[in-house]
């Protein structure tokens, strides 16, 4: 959503619940994916954004590019959380889920609790298309939806009436009928069409089909405001949340990527290149960047993920900033070539967008399975930096991190980011460049001299030297070098020197990152200690058994390698440590590894990601309820 508004000018409409008296809301959008269920989500996300409310939101679809309509497997999704409230999770469970055939409706039905209100296309419910649900009954007309309130609409043909006058017919009707069922939701939850009707007048150039999705949108709104009168559906208007003041825009995680790129070479005053090959769910960072281009940022298309990250390796060698990007199948693909930009003490930024695996595994679910791989993933002793982003937003101060670190210490960094992260939007606060220090790097100045090879004695990065530059001229390649000239070594001692100093290089990043906080909570009792896109859910987890006396703190690790320099005393001060991740246990085996810290461990693998209630859960389970100070 590129549209923004101020904070202050909400103020006004602050401390008003909604009818209910719920200050936030979970709506699911699902239908196949040729429905439009994705784009309907991102409108309301957009309209909820500059209606002021705070929303966190959880893109979900299938891998198939158009699985066969109808079926189970081809169910799209979109969830938003959204309200008058701080908003760090996609929700729990939705208040209302909107089903635009069988299958979505009973894909999504484990996810409701009692009571939550289902909106069907009443017209899709055929024989054939329960059929092709497999299912052998219609859950309209027996008991299975008894515990929830269930609304049946016929979408399709209230659409096909609404675009009939510009000449849709029922095929194409269809193709309109999330904008009919966006515009009901926004009347029942008092969201502005007026972002919707813009972003339709600007992106259908056809007359006809402007005019027929707008008429859509329209009717699902009138459709509410009628059966208002009725009592079939309730409006419940949100509350502006209480956001600090600021400007705001939502934001993916791969817009913060790419725009964080975009900043860190303005910061460096160095041109980026970004070098790619296409892969779910990394490829929209590339599409981002390819938009970019006028702005400074080059972008190249790859034949294969080798060639992105050798050609990205070319672009520092010459003086850019080399950055490729892939998913867990790809990095291991670009794994030998790291280890020749380590050799070479180049810098580099490869992107990570974690997705469930193994092998191509479910490519369009998250998971964060590539911290081994990130680590400990590359041949011979070659430790790289690994860095990993906690939301859509931190995304772009993660990004000029990384940054900031491979100029200093002339070395590849890898940045983790995961499905969920990429894809997801949150509100964020537009960040006033100048406020950011510049990027420092080893470029030689006219009055550097010496060899290429003298490093920093503080951060052991070399002198950046491009080709063209006559005062250092070197050799570059993936053979051992001496350590001093650069020429080609076989010679023991200088590969133990080598490999001695690649460690010390990375070893030294902890003294320029700052000591790790506490996010909230105080020490003593259980530390909640976890990394990437599952901070939102355990602040939330935490922040409610805060609430109910836990004795309970959160630490969340940007830095992932190496570790901040103060973690081990810091988990020290705590009585246990829980480990929440969406893998087997990775973050666990890295603290035993690196701190001897003994640690639970709270482990997920379904491609989802934590509910609040399954982190709460487990913290009752390990934590103690907090001692209440006394007063003499």
């Amino acid at each position: 959503m590129r549209g923004c508004f101020d904070a202050e000018a909400q103020v006004a409409n602050m401390g008003s619940e909604s009818r209910s008296g719920k200050l936030s809301y979970v709506v699911r959008f699902a239908g196949d994916s040729g429905d439009g269920i994705q784009l309907q989500g991102q409108q309301f996300t957009m309209a909820s954004a500059l209606g002021g409310n705070d929303l966190a939101t959880l893109p979900d679809f299938p891998a198939e590019i158009r699985a066969p309509a109808g079926t189970r497997y081809g169910v799209s999704a979109f969830q938003i959380h959204f309200g008058g409230e701080r908003i760090t999770s996609p929700g729990d469970t939705p208040d209302v889920l909107i089903a635009f055939n069988p299958a979505a409706l009973v894909v999504n039905l484990p996810q409701l609790e009692p009571g939550a209100l289902i909106l069907v296309d009443e017209q899709a419910f055929t024989e054939q298309r329960l059929k092709r649900a497999d299912l052998d009954r219609n859950p309209l007309e027996d008991s299975s939806l008894a515990t929830f309130e269930v609304v049946r609409i016929d979408i399709s043909r209230l659409t096909e009436e609404a675009v009939k006058p510009f000449g849709m017919g029922a095929k194409d009707s269809q193709r309109c009928k999330n904008f009919w069922a966006l515009g009901l939701m926004l009347w029942m939850f008092d969201q502005p069409r007026d972002p919707t009707v813009a972003w339709i007048e600007r992106r259908f150039a056809n007359e006809a089909l402007r005019n027929a999705n707008l008429a859509a949108l329209n009717a699902g709104h009138a459709y509410g405001e009628t059966a208002e009168l009725t009592r079939v559906l309730a409006q419940h208007p949100t509350p502006a949340a209480p956001l600090a003041r600021a400007e705001y825009r939502t934001i993916t995680g791969a817009e913060g990527v790419a725009l964080g790129l975009l900043a860190a070479g303005e910061l460096a005053d160095t041109q980026v290149m970004f070098c790619s090959y296409p892969i779910t769910p990394a490829s929209s960072i590339l599409h981002h960047l390819a938009d970019l281009e006028d702005a400074g940022v080059s972008t190249f298309q790859a034949e294969d993920e080798i060639a992105a990250i050798c050609a990205a390796i070319g672009a520092s060698y010459a003086g850019r900033l080399g950055v490729t990007s892939s998913s867990g199948p790809g990095i291991a693909l670009k794994t030998e070539a790291m280890g020749l930009a380590v050799a070479a003490e180049l810098p580099l930024i490869i992107v990570n967008s974690q997705r469930a695996g193994p092998s191509t595994g479910m490519p369009t679910k998250t998971e964060q399975s590539d911290l081994y791989q990130a680590v400990y993933g590359r041949n011979g002793d070659t430790p790289i930096p690994v860095l990993a982003t906690r939301s859509p937003g931190d995304c772009f101060d993660t990004t000029i991190e990384a940054v900031r670190i491979a100029l200093r210490h002339m070395t590849p960094v890898m940045l983790l980011t995961d499905g969920y992260i990429a894809n997801a939007s949150e509100l964020w606060p537009i960040p006033d460049i100048d406020h950011y220090p510049p990027i420092a790097s080893t470029k030689p100045t006219e009055n550097t001299e010496g060899s290429v090879f003298q490093r920093d004695p503080s951060t052991l990065g070399r002198v950046w030297a491009a080709p063209g530059d006559r005062r250092f001229v070197y050799r570059v390649g993936g053979i051992e070098k001496d350590i001093e000239t650069g020429n080609i070594s076989y010679d023991a001692a200088n590969h133990q020197a080598m490999t001695d100093m690649r460690a010390a290089k990375v070893a030294s990043v902890a003294d320029f990152i700052p000591d790790q906080v506490i996010e909230q909570g105080s020490p003593g009792g259980l530390a909640v200690v976890a990394w990437g896109s599952t901070y939102g859910t355990l602040h939330q987890a935490v922040l409610e058994s805060i609430r109910a006396g836990l004795d309970v703190a959160q630490i969340h690790l940007r830095h992932l390698n190496p570790l901040p320099g103060n973690l081990g005393e810091l988990l020290g001060r705590f009585h246990t440590v829980l480990v929440p991740e969406l893998n087997t246990g990775q973050l666990a085996t890295l603290l035993r590894d690196r701190l001897l810290v003994r640690v639970a461990q709270l482990n997920k693998v379904t491609g989802q990601p934590f509910t609040v209630q399954e982190v709460r859960q487990a913290i009752q389970q390990h934590a103690r309820p907090r001692l209440k100070e006394v007063r003499p």
